[in-house]
This record gives structure tokens, C-alpha cells and sequence, in this order.
């Protein structure tokens, strides 16, 4: 019998900015290089199987990383690119508790169990299999396996992968975790970001947990892994480790003196910066030299016709989302640094990717946000942008332009949606590959099964994904046959892909819900349509895609849908008991008053 946790209050807390422990005094402060992968060796005795890191980025999009042409600087995460394998073809699906199941358990989202998340669940889908939006009995996650292998298990970070009794990580093969069980959450305090949550639910091994009094997230999820992992000697049993940062999710924050690196950097606008990625994209080879690229969709506004006022803190939000990358990217430096101390940094394979394409929502100008905000202390303007109190954002337009060279951007099921970066490195990895063979989110599981050897334990239900270590190994070029479809469905999203080939349907309100076919070798940019030109490669692949869906059980939604809607309509369902307390507190303020009035007239009449 399945039960939900009761609600978690953590009650008044202090919390001030911390700056000092974001390591940048010894990775950037001081000019310090990177820490090299390749060091010499140390006392410590290395495990015969490798350690594994697992690194999520939230939201970022293909290009964000230095290495892969971004503009904020990552210097560890440029050196893990360059001592190993990066995948320039890997695609995840468009949105987060999706994605994350399939790179926890190697098993389509739907069969996993998360086939969406519930802040825009419609109620018609509700209890469908699939759509409980926890894992579904006999879904293994790769903690469960390598924990069954001799593997410890650790984990910090988001979590938003159910929150019933025995949904949190410590139900899921994690011997130790601290996780957000939301969305996402205030970056320097433990309050929510978005009216749909009325707290920021963290724990600790299943069990509320108690956060410092100053913390940053980024800097708080990696002291919280060293110390897992200093709980046992160093080479005494291999870990593996989940790392879920909250940068760049809304509420984009910083600290100041890392966003202020970017001054100036973004004063141009959208159209230049996803021009200039454009143009990156092709010097880099992420796209061929020849292929068609596009500016700034339709929507966007023109960046000249703004005012001074809204230039500067459109472009201010583009430099601490910079700061939120290279503050993670600092973080990751501390955790190399640490494990090298150890001796076991050799000895750790490292994954780096993002969940989805860049975030476009704009939370600030719902209606009725300015009340919520000033509720929860919340401000939105240029003074103090990034930092504790505001809700920073970036918005669609530069969603738009970091999605470059992609169209649109997380939700959809365009490249801007699904094209984020990959990375491996580490043992067992050649450094310095550029890979182009495609890759998907369910194929990491598989892989680092493979990577650790791990062949123990219950069988569960079968995956879905394919091990990449053929291809990094040099032993296969690709793992899927050129014919072999792979599908992806979110909420009415979908695309279906057969080696360059893409079937996808775009929703409202930014898509029309139509099939459109496109050729992603001559035409990364989705620009133009083969349907009409190719009608019976278009129609076996319709077919492909409805097989996909009957196979993992695709819920029909339903009609007029729209997940901006639904949220809106979610988020209020969740709010109602806040409303009726503040409702019901506003009322007695009124009669005290009407109450107070009566009483001092009738006292003067005496």
C-alpha cells in the first residue's frame, strides 16, 4: 500500500550568502589551472573497478559548455571534454523527471514510470500506467544495480522522480543521498521558486533534512558528496556517485563577484549571441560548414526596440546565468580536486550532460506572481539580480539564442529541445574523441553497467538503451542500426528517429501538432520538411512511431491541451489550502478591525 509523505515545514532560518567556500580563490581567483585527470601515482591503492561520477546539468543547452562553444568559462568540465569522449549526436528527451529516468534506470520514460511531471499532469491521465510519476515496480535504477555489484552508492542533488513512501533516493539502491524532492528551489535559501510548491522539500536518506545556515547550492551538493565519500578509505570499495546540480534552473543566482566577470558580454542582444553560436557551431564542426542556420524565431522581440532599462537587465540575467555555470563548473574543480587528494581520480569515470535543452518560461510576469513574490521575498530587478531574494530568469528569447544552432528550446521536441552536450572521460576512455554517432539518454545506464562490470543482481525490467562503450572502445562505429527507430514522447511532444532521419511533432502553443519530417545530417537546423517529398519513408515512420507508442503505453491528452494551461491549473489545485489560510487570515484581520471600530465608538459614546 503506497502512501504519500505528510508535508515537510522546516521552519525560520537564517541564511546568508556563501561566498567564500565556492573554491574559486584556488581554481580562478589565483590563475590556477585546471586540475589535470592524469596525475601521478599516489599511496592510496586504486579499486580494480572504476569509480563513476555522474554529473547533471539543469537545463543547459548544447552549446553552453566552454568546450562545446559557450561563453561562460568551464574550465574542468573543457578538461574532462578534452581527457575524454565528447558526443556531438545525443539527445535526451525535453523536459527533466523524463529524462532523468531514462539515464537513472536505461528504460523509456513511460515504462519507467515518468512519462511527464506532475506540475503538468492532466487529471485524465492520472493513474494510468506510466504516469504515477514514480518508478514502476521492477524499474531498476543504475544504484540499484551497481550497489548489487559491490558498488556504494551516493547521490546529491534534484531528485523529482516521486515522493511516496519509498520514492526517494534511499528506495532506490542510494546508500547515502541528499535530494530536492521539486523541480527546483532557491539557489541560497530553502524556499520555493514557483507558487506550485509551498516549501523546498529537502532530505537526507529519506528523512527532512536539516541544511546549513549559509549555503549556495552548487557549493552544497558537492561538500555534502565529499563527505560521502571520506565515510570510507579510499580504494577500500568502488562508489558511484549522482551529482544533480540545480544551475542553470530557474531561479537563475550567482554570486556577485563571478557574474560580474560577464560584464558587458551579452549588451548586444539574442540575435548576435545566437548568431555568433551559429557560427562557433560550424568552426567547432557541430554542424556541417554548409548547412542552413537560422536566426531568431518569430517570437522574439527586437533586442534595439527595447528600452536602456530593459537591456540592462535582460543582459545582467545572461551574466549571472554565466556565473550559475561557472560557479557549478568550480564546484566540479573542488570535487576533482578532492578525489585527486584521495588517489582516486584516475580511477573515476566521469559523465557529463545536461537534461534538456535551455528553460524559456518567464515565472516573474504571471499573473498574480508579484503578490506571490513579495509573499516569499522575492524581487525582480536589476539591483541585486542573481543574488539572494531575486527570481532571476532568462527567458524565451535567450532561450531561443542559446538553443543555437537548434530550433526552440526545452518542452518541444525540436533539436533545441533534445540536443544537449555528452561527455565521458575517465578510465577506459581515449581522450581527445569527437563522436558523432547518435546517442540517447537511455544509453548511459547500459553503458556505465558496462563500464563497471557489473553483471550481478535481478535482472528487472529490460532496458531500452544500448552500452556506448563499443563505440568509445573504437570496436563499433555506432550501436544502432540505420534503420533502428528510437522514440520520444512528453506530453504530446514526440519525435521518432532513425540514424539521421527525424519524425517530430512540435504542440501548441509554439508548434501546430503536426508530423514533419527532416533529414538532420544536411539540415540540423529542422528547415525544411521532406514529408510532402518523401511520402512513403514518411508514412513507415509514422508507423514506427505508433508502434513506439503502443509498445510503452502513450496516454492520449486531452484536447485543447497546453502545458502552460495545465500548470497554471495545477499550480492553483496545490495552492488552495495556502489561499484559504491567507483568505481566512484576512478575514479575521477584517472583522477585528469592523470589531475595534464598534467598540471605540460605543466607548466614546459613553
Amino acid at each position: 500500500m503506497r502512501r504519500t509523505l505528510g508535508r515537510r515545514t522546516f521552519g525560520r532560518r537564517s541564511l546568508g550568502q556563501r561566498l567564500a567556500s565556492l573554491g574559486l580563490a584556488a581554481l580562478i581567483g589565483l590563475g590556477q589551472a585546471p586540475i589535470a585527470l592524469a596525475q601521478a601515482a599516489t599511496p592510496a591503492v586504486a579499486a580494480k573497478r572504476p569509480n563513476i561520477v555522474v554529473i547533471l546539468v539543469d537545463d543547459a543547452a548544447l552549446m553552453d559548455f566552454g568546450a562545446f562553444g559557450g561563453e561562460a568559462r568551464t574550465p574542468n568540465i573543457d578538461r574532462l571534454a578534452r581527457s575524454g569522449a565528447m558526443f556531438t549526436s545525443y539527445r535526451t528527451s525535453p523536459l527533466c523527471s523524463p529524462s532523468r529516468s531514462m539515464l537513472l534506470t536505461g528504460v523509456d520514460n513511460h515504462r519507467a514510470g515518468v512519462a511527464t511531471i506532475e506540475e503538468i499532469l492532466p487529471p485524465s491521465q492520472k493513474g494510468k500506467h506510466g504516469y504515477n510519476l514514480h518508478f514502476e515496480p521492477g524499474v531498476l535504477t543504475i544504484a540499484d544495480r551497481l550497489k548489487a555489484n559491490g558498488y556504494r552508492t551516493l547521490m546529491a542533488g534534484k531528485w523529482h522522480l516521486g515522493h511516496g513512501e519509498g520514492d526517494l533516493p534511499n528506495g532506490h539502491g542510494f546508500d547515502r543521498s541528499l535530494a530536492l524532492d521539486a523541480s527546483g528551489a532557491d539557489n541560497w535559501q530553502p524556499k520555493p521558486y514557483m507558487p506550485y510548491y509551498t516549501e523546498a522539500p529537502w532530505f537526507e536518506d529519506g528523512k527532512p533534512a536539516k541544511l546549513p545556515k549559509n549555503f549556495y547550492s552548487s557549493d552544497l551538493l558537492v561538500d555534502r558528496l565529499k563527505g560521502y565519500i571520506d565515510e570510507k578509505p579510499a580504494g577500500a570499495q568502488p562508489f558511484f556517485a549522482y551529482l544533480a546540480f540545480q544551475a542553470v534552473h530557474i531561479p537563475v543566482q550567482a554570486p556577485k563577484e563571478v557574474s560580474d566577470r560577464y560584464q558587458g558580454r551579452f549588451d548586444a542582444g539574442w540575435a548576435a549571441v545566437r548568431a555568433a553560436r551559429n557560427e562557433r557551431a560550424k568552426a567547432l564542426g557541430l554542424i556541417p560548414a554548409d548547412a542552413p542556420t537560422v536566426g531568431m524565431p518569430d517570437f522574439a522581440r527586437d533586442w534595439n526596440k527595447l528600452t536602456p532599462e530593459e537591456k540592462a537587465i535582460y543582459a545582467r540575467a545572461m551574466e549571472v546565468y554565466s556565473g550559475m555555470l561557472e560557479s557549478m563548473d568550480a564546484s566540479i574543480g573542488r570535487l576533482m580536486q578532492h578525489l585527486q587528494a584521495r588517489g582516486e581520480l584516475d580511477n573515476t569515470l566521469f559523465v557529463v550532460t545536461s537534461d534538456n535543452g535551455p528553460e524559456f518560461s518567464d515565472p516573474v510576469h504571471a499573473p498574480g506572481m508579484d503578490i506571490w513574490m513579495a509573499l516569499h521575498g522575492y524581487a525582480w530587478k536589476l539591483k541585486g539580480q542573481g543574488e539572494k531574494g531575486s527570481l532571476n530568469f532568462i527567458g524565451r528569447d535567450w532561450a531561443a539564442a542559446l538553443a543555437a544552432p537548434s530550433r526552440l528550446f526545452k518542452f518541444y521536441t525540436t533539436e533545441g529541445g533534445l540536443r544537449v552536450p555528452l561527455i565521458l572521460s575517465g578510465p577506459g576512455v581515449a581522450p581527445g574523441q569527437r563522436i558523432a554517432a547518435p546517442a540517447f539518454v537511455t544509453d548511459i545506464t547500459p553503458t556505465l553497467v558496462d563500464f563497471a562490470g557489473a553483471t550481478a543482481g535481478p535482472a528487472g525490467v529490460s532496458l531500452d538503451g544500448r552500452s556506448l562503450k563499443p563505440v568509445l572502445t573504437g570496436q563499433a562505429k555506432t550501436v544502432r542500426g540505420a534503420d533502428e527507430p528510437v522514440g520520444i514522447e512528453v506530453s504530446g511532444n514526440a519525435a521518432l528517429f532513425r540514424g539521421h532521419l527525424k519524425l517530430t511533432r512540435v504542440m501548441p502553443p509554439l508548434g501546430d501538432g503536426q508530423w514533419r519530417l527532416f533529414d538532420l545530417e544536411t539540415d540540423p537546423a529542422e528547415t525544411k520538411d521532406l514529408a510532402k517529398d518523401r511520402p512513403e519513408l514518411f508514412q513507415a515512420m509514422l508507423k514506427d512511431y505508433e508502434a513506439y507508442e503502443a509498445r510503452v503505453g502513450v496516454a492520449k491528452l486531452p484536447p485543447g491541451y497546453t502545458t502552460q494551461q495545465q500548470l497554471m491549473s495545477n499550480a492553483l489545485d496545490r495552492q488552495k489550502g495556502s489561499i484559504a489560510v491567507l483568505a481566512g487570515g484576512a478575514l479575521v484581520l477584517v472583522l477585528g478591525g469592523v470589531g475595534f471600530l464598534i467598540w471605540r465608538r460605543r466607548k466614546a459614546r459613553a
